[in-house]
């Protein structure tokens, strides 16, 4: 088993591996709300990107744990290793497998270091998440738009089957007018003032600023790309989420996007599954020993240690 864990990705067409040395990038186990509350309370700079790798870490192992994918196959390597007992798949957790490091992805345009990817072997990658989070500064959510855009256009050019999510976190920073109304109390400048309104995502009511109600616009008509023949400008699958920063650090807003939106975080991994199973596993049976997704058993050790735990907040993928 250990020397099929130090396979290089570079062996796997359409994605080389690039491991990062870093302790932030190798992958450890993350639920929702750590990976939710580290994006929400996190201090560190957001080029050195700490405030949303934990994200990433979440979901990969959420690939692998929910989704059935091998650990293997996702880059980064999430901490399990697969064993058999009685023909049941049993997942493991192991530490010291998990990986770090980005999939390098040949798009059509030119290369892209993608978050999260799934790769099949002799078939390429199959799956993709970008994950985005912004703490502030809504000023660039159009910059946002553009980068989006091309994201999923070059990589779809190269592979019109690619199953690709963008999941993007937000922080829902409160208006500051009363900090605003007495910086005469405090050495606040004009300049300061203005970029704290720039941060602010919701108004005093608690409703959503204008830039951000013109972003879930925009991303509602970016998702829901059901066949390889459709527009390869949209995703599969987009999430918008506001997440808390106030009493409750790292909670989902149950109002915004809005009830029933298609960009609400609760179906974003359901529907990449749909789309990943309607064309690698029921369009192509011939290939469903390679494509089939995993059913965990129920009595694996890894499930039984986190629900111990009590950090599993999703449902694994079980043979019930």
């Amino acid at each position: 088993m250990s020397s099929d864990l130090s396979k290089n990705r570079e062996d796997k067409p359409g994605v080389s591996g690039t491991r990062g040395r870093r302790k932030i990038d190798i992958v450890q186990w993350t639920s929702e709300a750590e990976a939710f509350r580290i994006f929400a309370t996190s201090t560190d700079a957001t080029q050195g990107a700490r405030h949303i790798k934990r994200l990433h870490h979440y979901v990969a192992c959420r690939l692998v744990i929910e989704g059935g994918f091998r650990p293997d196959e996702v880059t980064p390597r999430p901490p399990f290793v697969i064993g058999k007992r009685r023909d049941e798949s049993q997942l493991i957790y192991v530490p010291e497998s998990a990986r770090g490091g980005e999939a390098t992805v040949l798009g059509g345009l030119k290369t892209k270091n993608v978050d999260v990817v799934v790769t099949k072997p002799g078939i390429g990658p199959v799956l993709a998440v970008s994950c985005k989070g912004m703490t502030g500064a809504l000023r660039n959510l159009t910059n946002r738009m553009e980068e989006t855009i091309g994201e999923t256009t070059n990589l779809h050019i190269t592979y019109p089957a690619l199953v690709f999510g963008y999941l993007f976190l937000l922080r829902a920073n409160r208006a500051v007018e009363a900090v605003a109304n007495t910086a005469s109390h405090f050495e606040f400048d004009d300049r300061s003032i203005a970029m704290k309104r720039n941060d602010v995502a919701l108004s005093d009511d608690g409703t959503p600023v204008e830039s951000l109600l013109r972003f879930d616009n925009a991303l509602r008509g970016m998702t829901g790309r059901r066949s390889i023949r459709n527009d390869i400008a949209r995703y599969e699958s987009v999430a918008l989420a506001l997440v808390d920063t106030g009493d409750s650090p790292g909670r989902i807003s149950p109002h915004f996007p809005a009830p029933g939106s298609a960009i609400r975080i609760d179906q974003f991994f359901s529907t990449l599954y749909a789309r990943y199973d309607e064309r690698f596993v029921f369009s192509a049976p011939v290939l469903s020993k390679v494509t089939r997704r995993l059913i965990w058993s129920e009595s694996c050790p890894a499930l039984k240690s986190l629900r111990e735990a009590g950090t599993l907040d999703y449902e694994p993928r079980i043979d019930s």
